[in-house]
Order: structure tokens, then C-alpha cells, then sequence
């Protein structure tokens, strides 16, 4: 079963101002929170208009805290 949702661009923008502060090293590679389908349910991830350098550090934590934030502030499962 494919399920297809809709990010809210407040809440993600929201989500993003709050990660930057604690991670700014990635604010110029203009990231954007996406929500891809799965098999079963659906991942949010990040996409970069540019993308980092794979050695800069924090990608991953960045990345989680963009998608926690957002889901906190839509009320959705952490």
C-alpha cells in the first residue's frame, strides 16, 4: 500500500530555521524537506539544490533534526 503525504511548507520552513541555527554550515546548499512513498508508509528526508561535500560533518544529525522538528510541530509520531 503506497501512502502519499503532503508536507506542510510552514511547519517544514519552521522545522528548517530551527535545525540551521544549531547546524549553519548547511544553510547554502538550500535544503528542502521532502516526504518520499514507500512500500509501506512513507520517509521524510532532506534535498539540497546543491549538494554538501560528503566529508562535511552533522549531515545526518541536520537531517534528523529537521525531520523531528517537523514532525513535532505537525503532530506526528516522533
Amino acid at each position: 500500500m503506497l501512502s502519499n503525504m503532503e508536507i506542510n511548507p510552514i511547519l517544514a520552513d519552521e522545522a528548517l530555521r530551527a535545525a540551521l541555527e544549531k547546524y549553519p554550515q548547511f544553510a547554502g546548499f538550500r535544503p528542502r524537506l521532502v516526504c518520499r512513498s514507500l512500500f509501506q508508509g512513507t520517509a521524510f528526508l532532506l534535498e539540497y539544490e546543491q549538494q554538501p561535500p560528503r566529508d562535511l560533518a552533522g549531515a545526518w544529525d541536520f537531517q534528523n533534526a529537521v525531520v523531528k522538528g517537523y514532525k513535532r510541530l505537525a503532530g506526528l509520531p516522533v
